[in-house]
């Protein structure tokens, strides 16, 4: 019930934030074509793509012009929108492509993977996971590190907090680079 409200409230503000930016008349003091909810919208957009993730969507934002705390909460919403989802499904669809014979090698691999490190992992996950999340480099972010929740078989409470603390950091430090302030530092991107 809960989860179909969430999903019902998610799919409303997707709505109206097309509403809104499908319009011609621009609102007063805006230019004509300047729409800063669309580029709010397509940073929120871009953020929720797996690999791409905030990474990608907060330098997306700084391009369009978007003032850096808009950016910054787009792709921080943007990318935390599928991690409740993958958290409470993984080892549901991993289980149903065991049953069904859907990437059987892949999911063998996983399972092994996680067995063979499960101790060791879980000891210190939750900071490692904040960590891993927080690295600003592609195949590290939310999507990665709910997968490995789910993989490692994790506390999802916990790591739902971990993660937002390593998408939060994250989002700190490409805000920072896009927006110049660690310009600098732009040659590890």
């Amino acid at each position: 019930m809960r989860q179909k409200k969430i999903v019902s409230l998610v799919l409303l503000v997707l709505v109206l934030a097309l509403c809104l930016t499908s319009c011609d008349k621009a609102p007063e003091g805006l230019k004509k074509g300047e729409r800063p909810f669309l580029n709010f919208l397509w940073v929120l957009l871009i953020s929720m793509v797996p690999i791409i993730e905030l990474r990608g969507g907060i330098p997306v934002g700084a391009a369009l012009g978007l003032p850096f705390w808009a950016c910054f909460l787009a792709a921080v919403i943007g990318n935390l929108i599928p991690v409740p989802f993958i958290l409470l499904f993984i080892e549901k669809s991993m289980s149903f492509m065991k049953r069904h014979h859907i990437f059987p090698r892949t999911i063998g691999w996983l399972e092994r993977k996680a067995q063979k490190g499960a101790k060791k992992i879980q000891k210190n996950a939750l900071w490692g996971l904040l960590l891993f999340v927080a690295i600003p480099l592609p195949g590290t972010g939310a999507w990665t590190g709910s997968l490995a929740a789910g993989v490692f078989h994790l506390d999802r409470k916990f790591s739902f907090f971990s993660i937002i603390g390593g998408v939060l950091i994250a989002g700190v430090l490409i805000t920072l680079i896009s927006y110049g302030v660690l310009g600098f530092l732009s040659f590890l991107l």
